[in-house]
């Protein structure tokens, strides 16, 4: 499927000449490390060690009894090291790090939990970390913030466009055309120039390979749909790449719809209208832009999911019907959250629980013989002001407005 960057006619690498030789170095050394057995086997031995690979695959009973159709598995990356399936990359790509001799990473985070795991990645290998963030992702995700300076990373905040994700890549990318020589920037998703959304796909494989061999485990045979959020789409492409080669099982992706497709405010580039073929951030892809190729504001309650564009492999796959698109709206994953936390004591992420809206619309739809499996991304504490928020929870309000009184008259008195 990969060509020279491409897949399809998506992706490429389309940069700046002060960054060919850098990209240079970096595929060849990811060539050599994917065709290296050790170096695999030294990533699958840190994941099972400084992680928790693999992840369990946990059959939701009460999800499946309560929908009458098909058997509910998700697979469980909420409970990989930071919380999410971010890790799996990072650690992969601090490796290639350490291999090319670099002293500096940076990174772009949304929801902040690439931004965790990056920081926790430079903790780790002993290496200095700055992390980009856009001011409206640092407002709704102060949780990771504060986890990310703790562990020694600097955190700065982007205050240009739209304030969000795709601000925050464009960041980055100014800060390593500046430093090429010292710094190594381990961008979150399957996107951007050539190699990155085949290497970060080839780490993120580690999620489908296991969810392969649990459910025929499990179930004893294939699963008859597989369900991930799309944001960048490294989730899904880590798990869809167990069973690309499968064609009986059916692969969907779900999207932001935020407030509905018709309103505009959404954030869904491969099952909405409002996006068309361009190149940007170094690579050809579907974006969310207007006739002029100016990128559009984007909209989720998810802040991992509002990014204007999506991975050049996901494009070619949904060109090719490998992949399903669909969308979830704010409201219906709000649902979904509470639903999936009261029967299975399970806190979903808000990016994350877009993929349990489609398959609680589709599992009816199958027989009790069949499976599916959801794959959690990630965990939902970080967005625990998000979610209190959207139940408009009365006694967190409470407790907001108390503790904001307590830290006032503290730093009064300290003054």
């Amino acid at each position: 499927m990969e060509n020279k960057g491409f897949f399809g006619k998506w992706g490429g690498a389309f940069i700046p000449e002060i960054l060919h030789e850098t990209f240079e170095q970096l595929d060849s050394n990811f060539r050599q490390a994917k065709e290296d057995p050790q170096f695999w086997q030294e990533y699958l031995d840190l994941m099972s060690t400084y992680s928790c690979r693999p992840t369990p695959l946990t059959f939701a009973e009460n999800l499946t009894n309560h929908f009458g159709g098909a058997k509910i598995y998700i697979k469980r990356e909420d409970l990989n090291h930071t919380g999410a399936h971010k890790a799996n990359n990072v650690i992969g790509q601090g490796l290639l790090v350490k291999r090319m001799g670099k002293k500096r990473v940076i990174a772009e985070t949304g929801a902040g939990q690439h931004g965790v795991a990056t920081a926790t990645m430079a903790a780790k290998f002993g290496l200095e970390c700055t992390v980009y963030m856009g001011e409206v992702d640092v407002q709704r995700q102060r949780p990771n913030v504060f986890w990310m300076e703790k562990m020694g990373a600097t955190v700065i905040s982007v205050k240009d466009g739209s304030r969000t994700l795709k601000d925050a890549i464009n960041e980055a990318f100014r800060d390593w055309v500046t430093n090429v020589d010292t710094t190594h920037y381990v961008l979150g998703t399957a996107c951007g120039p050539a190699p990155f959304p085949e290497m970060v796909s080839w780490f993120q494989s580690i999620i489908g390979v296991e969810a392969k061999r649990q459910i025929l485990a499990r179930h004893g045979k294939l699963p008859a749909r597989v369900y991930a959020c799309v944001g960048g789409g490294s989730n899904a492409m880590g798990i869809f790449q167990g069973f690309l080669d499968s064609p009986e099982v059916e692969l969907i992706g779900v999207e932001a719809g935020g407030k509905g497709i018709d309103t505009g405010r959404h954030a869904s580039r491969l099952c909405g209208r409002d996006a068309s073929p361009g190149v940007a951030q170094g690579y050809k892809t579907m974006f969310l832009q207007n006739n002029d190729g100016q990128m559009l504001e984007t909209h989720s309650v998810a802040a991992g999911l509002d990014y204007v564009g999506v991975s050049p492999i996901l494009s070619h796959l949904a060109e090719e019907k490998r992949v399903r698109f669909a969308s979830a709206t704010d409201d219906e994953v709000i649902e979904a959250l509470d639903l999936t936390m009261r029967m299975e004591g399970i806190i979903p992420a808000l990016e994350s629980a877009h993929g349990f809206v489609q398959a609680f619309k589709e599992a009816p739809q199958l027989g009790r013989d069949e499976a599916i499996i959801i794959n959690q991304s990630g965990r939902g504490d970080k967005d625990i002001f998000t979610i209190a928020h959207a139940f408009d929870d009365p006694s967190w309000k409470e407790f907001i407005i108390a503790r904001g009184k307590e830290y006032a008259e503290d730093k009064k008195g300290k003054s």
